[in-house]
């Protein structure tokens, strides 16, 4: 069946507060996107960030990002007052997130509201049942506190190392401050799932976003070395990125822990198991970035300056993904397929079934007549985009774009008479075969590259995008539902 969704991360969205969050402005975009005749909500990773402020480099893999839990829900159960949040600091500037001021000022709020805390059932059952992750990140988020959030490499040895003595030590230490830590990610949880559910019920669905690569410094590895290219010191052996591409010369050094597939293997994949059935219970279909990397994956000596000097290594392929089936059945999942492609990543492709991924503004290479990114080539298995987030928005791409490319593209979309070409391009991304169409919002609203998301293989002044209340206009939602409903992807009516 034919649809259609809107690409725009939690974060982006309006709030008082200096970051999107899960409270009413989440839902008021739920029902634009209905009055919009969209079908799915795609967000990025939505775990605790990191390294550079990127939903890609978290703390944890099965954590939330306690940064955009809603304020006004604490406010609403007495945890803190309207006055607290009002009289604090988030950034003047409506659209963009200053993350340092967010962080600071919301974790005070945070843990003001976890002084009134008192533990309940559904707390005490959430710890429980979260316990296999839960644990060991309460903890490895409670020493790097006591650390100056410094690398968990930096950490004494034994507590590096995880020296029985040490962590018990630690432990019985930390008490409280691993309480604080499970009491976010109850309370993150508890919104997000009501967030989901108001969405479901109301006919969106939510594409979740889960990289492929854990960051190296985060509770995955530190409680999990075994499964990861590390020596016997627990230092990184080689690392994550890939080779020289379209977006740079020197390829991009990721710099994330490679894993050790023998070792996971010999576990019967169980982390992965258990990482895609808490992904299929967060989303309603699971983007996997990176997917070419389970069938062959650029590998890079640690401490090299550029991604240049890897070799391609064999992945797990449909070895992996027969496991995972066996054990939840047909997970639904997309598969970002983009970069450089092997036949054999193709096949893997076809072997799992998953649909892939077509990006148009990759289409127009005048060079390149064989270019799977051109909508007349679309198989109906795949997930068409004007962008992505580490694209230039539409009108962006077309400002930069060199004259032969600008040609082939009015050429190819043939703009109507005073269109904007993002415009355009969402017309002919809808006109597709492609079984779903995914648009950025900025190319919804017609914004420049100054609302870019994220610039790869750069650091500082990324995922800072935010939305405004005056770009959720009835004209855009209508320009999308007469595409949707014109082009058959949607089943509701204006």
């Amino acid at each position: 069946m034919r649809s259609c969704g809107v690409l725009m991360h939690i974060t982006s969205l309006p709030s008082p507060y200096g970051i999107g969050t899960f409270g009413e402005q989440a839902e008021k975009f739920v029902d634009w996107l209905i009055s919009a005749g969209q079908e799915y909500w795609q967000v990025l990773p939505i775990g605790p960030t990191g390294y550079g402020d990127s939903p890609y480099q978290s703390f944890s893999t099965f954590a939330g990002n306690p940064l955009l839990i809603d304020l006004d829900d604490l406010v609403r159960t007495g945890l803190i007052t309207q006055q607290d949040c009002d009289d604090a600091d988030y950034g003047a500037d409506p659209s963009y997130v200053d993350f340092e001021k967010v962080t600071r000022t919301k974790m005070e709020l945070l843990r003001k509201a976890y002084g009134k805390f008192e533990e309940n059932v559904g707390y005490l059952a959430f710890v429980q049942n979260e316990a296999y992750w839960l644990d060991d990140y309460a903890l490895f988020m409670s020493i790097k506190e006591e650390n100056d959030l410094v690398s968990w490499l930096n950490w004494d040895e034994d507590l590096r190392l995880r020296k029985p003595e040490a962590m018990k030590a630690a432990e019985e230490r930390l008490k409280k401050q691993t309480g604080f830590w499970k009491f976010l990610q109850f309370t993150f949880y508890s919104q997000w799932e009501r967030l989901k559910s108001y969405a479901n019920k109301n006919g969106i669905k939510i594409i979740g976003d889960i990289p492929i690569y854990v960051s190296p410094d985060s509770s995955d590895i530190w409680a999990n070395t075994d499964f990861y290219e590390v020596d016997q010191d627990k230092r990184l052996k080689r690392v994550a990125g890939v080779p020289p591409d379209y977006f740079s010369a020197t390829g991009q050094l990721w710099g994330n822990p490679l894993y050790n597939w023998d070792a996971m293997k010999k576990d019967g994949y169980a982390w992965w198991i258990k990482r895609i059935e808490k992904a299929a219970k967060l989303y309603d279909i699971v983007r996997i970035d990176h997917f070419r990397a389970f069938d062959t994956y650029w590998a890079i000596p640690a401490g090299e300056a550029t991604a240049v000097n890897g070799k391609w290594e064999q992945g797990p392929g449909m070895d992996l993904w027969n496991a995972v089936r066996d054990k939840l059945g047909d997970a639904p999942i997309i598969a970002e397929d983009l970069g450089d492609i092997f036949d054999s990543v193709k096949e893997l492709l076809k072997a799992s079934g998953f649909p892939g991924m077509r990006v148009l503004q990759f289409g127009f290479n005048p060079h390149s007549e064989e270019n799977d990114h051109l909508p007349h080539r679309y198989p109906v298995n795949c997930v068409g985009y004007t962008g992505t987030h580490d694209n230039s928005t539409a009108l962006g791409w077309y400002k930069a774009a060199d004259k032969a490319s600008q040609a082939m593209c009015r050429r190819y979309l043939k703009p109507r008479l005073f269109e904007k070409i993002n415009r355009t391009m969402i017309r002919e991304l809808y006109k597709s075969a492609c079984g779903l169409a995914v648009v950025p919002m900025q190319d919804v609203i017609g914004l420049d590259d100054s609302a870019r998301m994220n610039i790869p293989s750069t650091l500082g002044g990324n995922w800072k995008w935010r939305a405004q209340k005056k770009h959720f206009t009835e004209k855009n939602a209508g320009f999308l539902r007469d595409l949707a409903e014109t082009y058959y992807r949607t089943a509701k009516k204006s």
